[in-house]
């Protein structure tokens, strides 16, 4: 068993792409992610160097596993086995201890990981056996896959409409929210907007003019849409927009040409779970995120 870590996307995606393709929605993050790099330059999601890894059973087989990682932000493991996200954190803990020893300055920090719940906590596990820290599950979520769309069981006033250079400001402002909310870092969030808005990724529910919620379909990559985020301001909530809004990228994604469409939810937050399955939504896998300590 072997795994391969690199610093070059190409080698990246020449090597997993296939891999990444013919499983869309485990590798889901992995897809977009990856995808946005090769648009934008390493650097999009911080100064960090990004770093990629493939895995093979055999070393002339095919690859049967990913990861890849773009800090600050922790390793997201893709579709693999868990003896060989086991095997990746071993590996990882020797490299970053040997770089650490050798330029303690400019050593990248390994805070945590995120994936498929079995491999990811086979990870934490072997990291925290490697290294003495804790590994513990930080959220847990729930991917699902959209089956038939159907309209919401108590469908929300208003419509839809693709969000424009005029809802700029709003959107940075909801974007914002939704992350301290969920506690996700979202570095040049201006620059995700205007390139979502460009992309023509964005949704906005109207009810009597004014913009109520917000949902974005990502590019379809390998026939894979994912949905998120899904916002509505705490003054609007309680009224289906989140539904609407929802339905209304799921319909635009599909309509891009999305054999796959998907999104993810918080298991901690049963509104979300049940409204999204009300509109067609399956569930495909259990996630967590887990992070790292002393």
């Amino acid at each position: 068993m072997s795994w391969t870590i690199s610093s070059s996307l190409d080698d990246f995606r020449a090597r997993a792409g296939g891999f990444l393709a013919a499983h869309p929605a485990e590798n889901t993050v992995l897809l977009t992610i990856s995808d946005r790099l090769a648009a934008s330059g390493p650097h999009y999601y911080g100064d960090g160097v990004p770093v990629f890894g493939w895995w093979r059973a055999e070393p002339d087989g095919p690859v049967a596993g990913a990861f890849l990682w773009t800090p600050p932000f922790a390793p997201r493991l893709g579709l693999m086995p868990e003896s060989a996200a086991a095997e990746l954190a071993t590996e990882l803990a020797t490299e970053l201890a040997a770089e650490r020893a050798a330029a303690p300055a400019g050593s990248a920090a390994l805070t945590g990981a995120a994936g498929g719940a079995a491999a990811t906590l086979a990870f934490g596990a072997a990291w925290a056996g490697a290294t003495g820290t804790t590994s513990t599950v930080s959220t847990k979520e729930r991917l699902y896959r959209l089956g038939e769309l159907a309209a919401p069981p108590r469908p929300p006033s208003g419509r839809s409409r693709p969000a424009g250079a005029g809802d700029r400001e709003l959107l940075i402002r909801w974007f914002a929210e939704f992350a301290e909310e969920v506690g996700l870092r979202i570095p040049n969030v201006a620059t995700v907007v205007d390139d979502r808005t460009a992309a023509g990724q964005l949704h906005l529910w109207e009810d009597g003019g004014r913009p109520v919620a917000v949902a974005g379909a990502s590019a379809v990559i390998a026939g894979m849409s994912r949905i998120g985020p899904v916002y509505t301001p705490a003054d609007a909530r309680g009224r289906g927009y989140a539904s609407g809004v929802t339905a209304a990228a799921s319909a635009a994604a599909l309509a891009r040409g999305a054999g796959e469409v998907l999104l993810y939810t918080d298991l901690a937050n049963p509104t979300s779970n049940s409204i999204y399955q009300q509109i067609g939504y399956r569930a495909v896998e259990d996630c967590v995120q887990l992070a790292f300590g002393d």
